[in-house]
């Protein structure tokens, strides 16, 4: 499995709860969500990774199934993976999201190649 798709379904209907106007991307081994051209949700292999504000990510982390996430073997600002157990309910799944959307009129785009 390199993604879990029924988790990407949960949030795609999210981010069009959310009327957010969104894109997804294969990337990363898995798929990512942008707006505005910005990630700000993706799923890799069962995890939902978040792109937040940076200053909410110590108490973000106090949720039940959120780590750091940490590609790179060091933890990225910013960046949350949440386990399942994190994500089982849609209340929690709209929490997730919510932060996305919230964050994402302030996240800088990445540069273009």
């Amino acid at each position: 499995m390199a993604y879990d798709e029924f988790l990407t379904e949960r949030i795609r209907r999210a981010f069009r709860d959310q009327q957010a106007d969104f894109e997804e991307k294969k990337m990363m081994g898995g798929v990512c969500f942008l707006v505005n051209g910005k990630m700000a949700a993706g799923v890799v292999k069962n995890k939902m990774m978040a792109r937040i504000d940076p200053d909410f990510q110590e108490q973000a982390l106090s949720r039940k199934g959120a780590t750091d996430m940490d590609f790179t073997h060091r933890p990225m600002k910013g960046f949350v993976f949440i386990e399942p157990e994190g994500t089982d309910l849609d209340t929690d799944l709209d929490y997730w999201v919510k932060l996305c959307l919230e964050y994402n009129p302030k996240a800088k785009a990445s540069k273009k190649k």
